[in-house]
């Protein structure tokens, strides 16, 4: 219309016609007012619906960061209870036995002594092998020094051995991943199989770790444990998986049980 009314401007003077320049005139300026008006609607309109996903990605970001407070919370809550309720307590014992063998050594009851010694250098391994076990859980030593695939054999053997549990492994191809994603995905793997504990127990686990279509990566937790699935038994898997910007599914197995899929893109994965 701009262009157009231009023209009839351009004949208008062309053809000594003034109410045709004029109209052409009017024309041209009222197209070029309506194509203003109309991109700075535009204008408006996408700044308005970038404002709006700034504010959500905003309020995405907010959320996810009270949810690692929260997370971060529940851990230290978690492992204070276990050092609480277990080494602490067991040491607490053993001072209370150590002093109990040196009154008897005063006292002249040397076979007493010996007795109560020999209990408390037992309660003292106990409490060693647990504070080893949760060093483990924290962050394997395994997993710096031999790589991804050993400490999870290392944690499956662990757990396979004290529940009474088949733990199947397919998990090689995890050594091609970046460190971050090794370290993440070992702590679903330990959240998942730990779940089934807690909801069984299970008879049988298997772990598989696969590329798949289009570079993703796919790990995938299967179990037969029996027990009630709670969606939000499954938040921390969902909170570790999210930092890596997996895709969580959880499903009933085909036979009873429960299988964790998770999908990683590759870009968060791949070294």
């Amino acid at each position: 219309m701009v262009v157009a009314g231009a023209i009839l401007g351009v004949l208008g003077l062309g053809f000594d016609s003034e109410w045709l320049g004029l109209f052409g005139l009017l024309v041209a300026v009222g197209a070029a007012g309506a194509l203003a008006a109309f991109l700075l609607v535009s204008e408006r309109q996408r700044d308005e619906r970038i404002g709006e996903e700034i504010e959500r990605l905003s309020a995405e970001h907010a959320r996810l960061s009270d949810q690692l407070i929260t997370a971060e919370q529940e851990e230290r809550r978690r492992l204070a209870l276990i050092l609480h309720d277990g080494a602490v307590q067991s040491m607490s014992g053993i001072a209370l036995m150590l002093d109990a063998v040196m009154a008897a050594v005063e006292a002249g009851r040397n076979e007493e002594a010996n007795r109560i010694l020999a209990t408390a250098l037992e309660k003292q391994r106990e409490t060693i092998r647990s504070l080893r076990d949760l060093s483990f859980q924290l962050e394997p030593v395994v997993l710096r020094d031999q790589g991804f695939s050993p400490a999870v054999r290392a944690l499956a053997d662990q757990l396979g051995m004290s529940n009474r549990i088949q733990i199947d492994l397919d998990v090689e191809s995890a050594e091609a991943l970046s460190e971050h994603a090794q370290v993440a995905i070992f702590q679903i793997i330990r959240e998942a199989l730990h779940q089934a504990i807690r909801r069984g127990p299970p008879t049988r686990v298997s772990v598989r770790l696969a590329e798949i279509a289009g570079g993703s990566f796919e790990a995938v937790i299967a179990d037969d444990a029996p027990g009630e699935r709670r969606r939000g038994s499954f938040d921390a898997i969902a909170e570790r998986a999210r930092s890596l910007s997996g895709r969580l599914t959880v499903d009933p197995g085909p036979g009873g049980g429960t299988t964790v899929r998770i999908v990683f893109p590759p870009y968060r994965v791949h070294r």
